[in-house]
Formats: C-alpha cells, structure tokens, sequence
C-alpha cells in the first residue's frame, strides 16, 4: 500500500453480467480482485432489464391466456389483475437472483465487494466513495470498467414539468395504467406497450421512424406492426412528440406531429423508451486516459482494450449490441487474453436477440437489407405460422419465418422467426451457421414430429420452389 492506496491485481467497476463473472474468474486463478458496485449486485440485466421484463412479461402472458381461453373450449371464469401480486412476484425472482450471485461473490476468499462509486484520479488508480460515507483510493495494473448503461431521456418541450417513466421506474407502478403513452417503437417500447395492454390499460405507442423496430426488415416490422394493432394497441408511425404538459390531475397530454397531422394525446401514464445512455459521466475518464464517443460510450478495439494502457470496457458501456449475452462473451474474451495469454477478439462474432413480445421476435445474422446493402447474392426463405402444424394446433398462427441463404454456398446467413416460441427456433439456425451447414441440413433433417423446430423442413424446402 502507498500513501494509504489499497492495490490490487485487479479492479472490476460494476458487477453486471460481464464483471461478475470475470471477477469470479480472476479471483479463482489467484487474483487479488475488488469488485466496486454502487448501486445492486447483478447489473442492469438481474435489478432492471431481462430478468424483471421477462417476469412481468410472463404475467401478461398468462392474462392474455386467460382472455383467450374459451377460444380453446376452457371457462377459466371472470378475469381479474392483481397488480401488486405481478410486481411483489418480480421483486422476489429478482432478489433471489441478486442475493445468489451476491453470495457467491462474498464466498470467494481472493474477491472483495466494494460497495461505492468509483472515479479515477490516476491511470489505474481510483477514488472509491464507500457507501458508508467514507472515501478510499485503490489502484491496480488491470482495471475493467462494466459500468453499463441508464435510460436516455428525450428532447421534449415540457417534458422537466412533467411526471414521466422509464424502463426502471415503470415497473414499480402500483396502480395500472389507464391509458399507457409510450414515446418508443423499439424492444422496450413493445415489450412494455404489449405487457400492459393485456394487464388492461389501453396503449398507444410513437414511433419517429416509419416503421416499428428501424432495423428489421419492412415485412418482419410490419408484421409486429399488425401484431400490436390486433391486440388494440394504437401505433403511431412517423410520428414526433412535440410538448407535454399536465392535463389536470395525475392526466399527462402530449402534443405529436406526424407527417398527416398535429394531434394532442391524454393519457394516464407516459413512458420513455427512447435508448440508454453510457454510465460514463462520472467516472472522470478525463484523468484515465480512457477515451469516449460523440454519446460518452467508451471507445475499445476488437480485444477490449480501451485507449489507455491496463483499462479496458465490456458490456454496454462500450457501445455496440445492448445484450447480456453479448457483455458475457465480452467476458470470456478477457477471460481468455487475460489468464491464458490468448488473442480472443469480438471481431465478426455472432449477435443474436430475442424480442420478447408474443409472438416472439428471434434474429440472428444480416436482415435482407442489410445482405443487399454488402453487395450479397442471395436467396429469401419464407413461412408463415398458418401453415405449421405445431402453430395451428396450439392456436398460435400469427407471424413467418424467414431466412436467407448465400446463392453460391447455400450456407444460411441470416434469420428472423417471428412466430411462437421465434427465440428457440432462431438458435436452431444458429447452430447450423456456427457449424458452416448449407441449408439443406435443416431442410432434409429429420426432427420430432410434431415440434416447431420441424417446420424448418418446410421453410428451407420453399427454396426448392
């Protein structure tokens, strides 16, 4: 210790599901480790992100089966929503997540949890603001920023008057929505807009793009679009909020202009789902050498390496893909270069997703826009969920399978199933691309009858037309 600096091997900042791991793994080597986290133990994806949105996600769905039960010969009687049951049941999958992972963490005999915020004051050398209300200073020739990302606010007139929610803050209502505005036609956006209109509020989603989901292709987003229309949820498409205000009461009016119309929307509740920004601002990078973007998200090369020699950045706080498996992979390439001294890149690694709206929305590889815009030969497969046998006998039509197929290798290089269960299927294909497969593997596989996996046979064999 110098000067009163603890040091370490190394310091992870932030346990999400990139540092918690690598954190575990350094120590397991014999790494004098310090794990800083400020707020919750697990990160963005355990405390606000995958596991209580899929939680909820899960009631929603429940309810929506409820309604629907009679189409299947089932009186399942008067339906009714316990709000404060849907969010007492996410708080306890949460905390059982958190506290395991806590613990495993407190028993590591080489890692320390340091719970307080971080800055630099050095290269590698940080300035921790405990919780307790003390400050100490640690230093380290490996630090590993995981900070992640917060909920971006949008430029609204009005807005700082106005009582708006995020994707955080949503999920801790302990009334419903009468009318649920969302200022969003992204993953979060649907998601949310989707889970409370079956928990009985009436939605409206707004959308600046021309289309839902901007990346996905205009048949997959237009597909989602009729999605959300059939289930009563109001989408307006490019569409811009101008101003909010109060409209009496706990009412929030927005004014929205579209390429057609002005028109002023009241509702009950407004949520934001307009992206994240890098957890950076206060991390004093300015004194690290570590340099950021034009948003503040920390600039790596392809090893994670960040501009300062020893730091590097991993998860969202990096930019790029927001995924949690993307932040563990993130993981396992430092996992790799830092204890076995190998050259693990994320260059051209795979990113796959899931939409979790229901149906559900699996991607992986280049959408057809994307193909052509590469200069790609190729060819499209399509199948809509009308004409797969797992789908019609469990009523569950809606949505298509498509993929695309390189016209001189016949290996598959994309895919997006939006249909039942879309986020299996999709890895099904995935594992056929990891492995190089040409696309007649899945189209004369033989799978059990009758799964949705099968109807692979049937997609790929549209080839053959």
């Amino acid at each position: 210790m110098k000067d009163g600096r603890k040091k370490f091997d190394a310091i992870v900042i932030g346990s999400g599901q990139g540092g918690t791991p690598l954190s575990l793994s350094l120590a397991d080597a014999g790494w004098k480790v310090a794990l800083v986290e400020r707020k919750a133990v697990g990160g963005t994806c355990v405390n606000e992100g995958c596991t209580p949105t899929k939680t909820m996600i899960a009631s929603a769905r429940v309810a929506h089966l409820v309604r629907r039960a009679g189409d299947f010969g089932v009186h399942a009687g008067e339906f009714s929503l316990d709000l404060e049951r849907v969010i007492r049941r996410k708080k306890e999958v949460v905390e059982s997540f958190r506290e395991g992972s806590k613990k495993r963490i407190l028993d590591s005999p080489n890692l320390s949890l340091i719970e307080g915020s971080a800055r630099f004051v050095r290269e590698r050398q940080l300035e921790i603001s405990l919780l307790s209300g003390s400050t100490e200073f640690f230093e380290a020739d490996i630090i590993v920023i995981n900070t992640g990302t917060r909920p971006a606010r949008p430029e609204i007139r009005g807005l700082d008057n106005s009582v708006a929610y995020d994707s955080t803050s949503i999920m801790e209502l302990d009334e419903l929505p009468e009318h649920l505005i969302i200022v969003g036609g992204g993953y979060v956006g649907l998601e949310f807009g989707q889970m409370f209109r079956r928990f009985g509020s009436e939605v409206t989603i707004i959308q600046r793009d021309k289309q839902l989901l901007s990346r996905e292709d205009e048949d997959i987003a237009g597909m989602v679009l009729e999605i959300m229309r059939d289930e009563g949820i109001e989408v307006l498409l490019d569409s811009e909020p101008l101003q909010a205000r109060s409209a009496g009461g706990n009412r929030i009016s927005l004014r929205v202009q579209s390429s057609e119309k002005e028109t002023t929307l009241v509702g009950s509740h407004l949520l934001l789902a307009t992206g994240r920004l890098p957890n950076t601002p206060d991390l004093n990078l300015e004194k690290s050498g570590v340099k950021v973007d034009d948003r503040g998200f920390i600039k790596v090369n392809n090893k994670l390496e960040t501009t300062s020699e020893g730091v590097y950045a991993i998860g969202d706080v990096k930019g790029g893909p927001a995924f949690t498996h993307i932040s563990y992979d993130d993981f396992r390439v430092l996992r790799e270069n830092l204890l076995n001294g190998g050259s693990s890149s994320i260059e051209e690694r795979d990113v796959p997703y899931v939409v979790f709206i229901d149906p559900q929305l699996g991607r992986i590889g280049l959408t057809e826009k994307e193909a052509s815009s590469r200069g790609y030969s190729y060819r499209v497969a399509k199948l809509p969920f009308d004409r797969v046998a797992r789908a019609i006998e469990t009523d569950e039509t809606r949505g298509m399978m498509k993929a695309l197929v390189d016209s001189e290798t016949d290996r598959i290089i994309g895919a997006a199933i939006l249909g039942v269960e879309g986020g299996e299927i999709v890895s099904a294909i995935q594992i056929a691309m990891m492995g190089g497969l040409p696309f007649t593997s899945l189209r004369d596989g033989v799978f059990a009858h009758p799964t949705l996996v099968e109807s692979l046979n049937n997609l790929f064999m549209t080839l053959d037309g």
